[in-house]
């Protein structure tokens, strides 16, 4: 695999250390057209179940973000499923989406 420019390099350790914090299954950060970067991992609550990058995603657009640059998810899946990618492309048509292995090892780059 390519290497990553070292924004990109950024969010995939933001999510890696995200997920490591809490031992979630997931960990997911999101880079806004401004810069800005957010970090938030799987929630599975009995009544509440959102994606990694779905709460990375709701952290930015809470925040004011109109748009994505690039987001990168830490899983030990061997694809991102469907919801975590259509939330992405809601604020972005065309923003990378890196899928890193548990140790933070850049399996793919969906674009």
């Amino acid at each position: 695999m390519s290497e990553l420019d070292p924004e990109d390099e950024k969010i995939v350790i933001l999510a890696r250390a995200a997920r490591a914090r809490t031992q979630a299954a997931e960990g997911a950060a999101v880079r806004d057209t401004d810069g800005r970067t957010y970090a938030a991992v799987t929630i599975d609550l009995p009544s509440f179940q959102i994606t990694a990058l779905q709460a990375a995603i709701a952290a930015a657009v809470s925040s004011g973000a109109e748009g994505l640059e690039a987001a990168a998810l830490v899983t030990g899946e061997p694809l991102i499923v469907g919801a975590s990618m259509q939330a992405v492309r809601d604020l972005s048509a065309t923003a990378p989406v890196i899928r890193a292995d548990l140790k933070g090892d850049v399996q793919e780059v969906v674009r």
